[in-house]
């Protein structure tokens, strides 16, 4: 079950398995705003890796839209003209932002509601930035750990990207696996625990290293991973070496 820091209390709620509505509050179109609709769709995904169903809102201006399709993160229903979504609902806000503006929003009760925050994004790259590598970049720090972005932070992340979708192609070649139990719940253990992102990354990488996983099954443990993180690690699959 996923639990989730509430930044109203910092204390830890539980979200269980049942209709649960995501709304991501981004009035502005900064970098900042572009991590927390990243967070709102990572956390979408956990929710539903999980078996609950999810309806994700927001309404971020024209030029943050585009840059979210960039990175990969799934379109959302406009606040006004979304529908039910269960009575937890999750605000996925700016550090600092959001006090007092989620109650009475959407229909909200105050007993089910939970605010998640994300902190900021600065850097001489936060502008301009785009692609799988800068939503690699972001996920690596945690949630609540603000980001300095700047070329090398990003070059590290590309080149990261590459070898791992490299790696991934190769292993996709190999007799086919099934991840290890062990491998799957660390995963799963990884992003319940307050959607923990740079702990997954942490399994990934340590999964890479393992000599006791057959290739097959790394294929499967990072095409797995990869329905939670989006960074696409299977793209090269079949591509001319």
């Amino acid at each position: 079950m996923l639990r989730i820091t509430d930044a109203r209390t910092g204390e830890p709620a539980e979200v269980r398995r049942a209709l649960t509505r995501v709304h991501a509050h981004v009035p502005r179109d900064d970098a900042s705003a572009l991590r927390v609709l990243l967070v709102a769709d990572v956390l979408a995904r956990a929710l539903e890796l999980g078996g609950a169903p999810v309806l994700l809102v927001a309404d971020p201006p024209t030029a943050l839209r585009e840059r979210a399709d960039d990175l990969g993160i799934r379109p959302a229903e406009a606040v006004a003209a979304a529908t039910g979504g269960g009575r937890r609902v999750l605000h996925v806000t700016g550090a600092g932002e959001g006090q007092g503006q989620e109650e009475g929003t959407d229909g909200d009760g105050g007993n089910d509601l939970v605010r998640v925050e994300v902190a900021s994004v600065s850097g001489a790259e936060a502008s301009a930035a785009s692609g799988t590598a800068l939503r690699l970049a972001l996920l690596a720090r945690p949630r609540r750990t603000p980001v300095d972005l700047d070329a090398t932070t990003l070059a590290e992340a590309g080149d990261a990207l590459g070898r791992w979708r490299k790696a991934v192609a190769g292993w996709a070649t190999r007799p086919s696996k099934p991840m290890p139990e062990d491998v799957k719940q660390a995963l799963r253990a990884a992003w319940e625990d307050d959607l923990d992102v740079p702990a997954v990354l942490g399994v990934l990488r340590d999964v890479a290293e393992a000599e006791d996983v057959p290739d097959g099954a790394r294929f499967e443990t990072y095409a797995y991973a990869d329905r939670l993180l989006g960074l696409e690690l299977t793209r090269e699959i079949g591509a001319p070496a």
